[in-house]
């Protein structure tokens, strides 16, 4: 029985992926080739990955960054907002400070938190043990400096990547 469903035309001819190697050679965006094209965004990065054109830093960017780190290059893992908050948790505390246990004595309930309490939670949500830390949070920080020692890894700030 023959199929009475229209003819469906391929999204990549021929002419398309060259239009697309020439565009992302030209350095356009993929929203901008997406556009030009008539395809999606998404169409464009997929079709991208599968022929192997990937975009890194640009060549400046990577000469830059190996020279002023002796040929390895950092890769910022944590915001700068992040690691200001870790700066003044771990930079202005004892190292015997942070290892000290976590005291449980002043467990709250949502109600009860205010805005310089921890609010680590303590338990699973709906259980009827659930309730948060409660101990002193040091200026304004959301966490204890025993929770935020778990939330915050100070070692994890940067890592490095060989070139």
């Amino acid at each position: 029985m023959p199929s009475t469903s229209p003819t469906i035309s391929p999204t990549w001819t021929d002419e398309r992926i060259a239009l697309l190697k020439s565009h992302f050679d030209a350095g356009l965006s993929c929203r901008e080739i997406a556009a030009d094209i008539g395809v999606s965004r998404n169409a464009v990065i997929g079709k991208l990955s599968r022929l192997n054109l990937t975009r890194g830093p640009k060549r400046e960017e990577r000469r830059n960054d190996t020279q002023r780190n002796g040929g390895a290059r950092i890769v910022k893992a944590v915001p700068r907002l992040q690691y200001e908050m870790l700066a003044t948790i771990y930079g202005e505390q004892d190292t015997r400070l942070s290892y000290e246990p976590i005291d449980d004595a002043n467990r709250c309930s949502l109600l009860d938190l205010t805005e310089n309490r921890c609010r680590w939670p303590i338990s699973t949500p709906g259980a009827d043990d659930f309730c948060f830390c409660g101990n002193a949070s040091p200026d304004g920080q959301p966490y204890c400096q025993g929770h935020s020692r778990l939330a915050y890894r100070p070692n994890s700030r940067a890592r490095v990547v060989g070139v």
